[in-house]
């Protein structure tokens, strides 16, 4: 009986993870918005999915803003030049940048099931071309 009960929860978590979707962001020197970005800047995906940051052009990063996480998400910082695969488990807005070109605007909002984090994510304060990036970005998100 117990084994039986086990498999059977076994193969519900197997289900369930392979439900779980994949997505590719893409770092770009120039892309259909303009020079530095990531594309798409704006993902929507559901809690267990996974995104991909692919650094296609050089000198890139990806990573997680701090000011604007869902409360008890994990911060993620990807190295320069690589790739970074980030599993997003908590629903909310994730502000992500790529940190020497982050006042340039190349800058993307990952939407994790619902955008609980909604108005903190908003009240972040950005430099340069980031600011009206994510007042867009947020503002498509809502």
């Amino acid at each position: 009986m117990f084994r039986t009960i086990l498999a059977g929860a076994l193969m519900t978590l197997a289900a369930a993870g392979a439900n779980a979707a994949e997505v590719e962001v893409k770092m770009l020197n120039k892309g259909a918005a303009g020079v530095m970005v990531f594309e798409p800047a704006l993902v929507k995906i559901s809690p267990g999915d996974t995104v991909k940051f692919v650094p296609t052009d050089k000198s890139h990063n990806a990573e997680s803003i701090p000011e604007m996480l869902p409360a008890g998400a994990e911060p993620f910082l990807g190295k320069m030049n690589e790739q970074i695969d980030v599993t997003f488990k908590d629903s909310g807005l994730y502000g992500i940048r790529c940190k020497p070109h982050y006042g340039m605007g190349m800058v993307a909002l990952i939407v994790v099931g619902e955008p609980t984090n909604l108005e903190a994510a908003a009240a972040a304060k950005h430099s340069g071309k980031a600011k009206q990036v994510f007042a867009d970005l947020i503002g498509k998100a809502k």
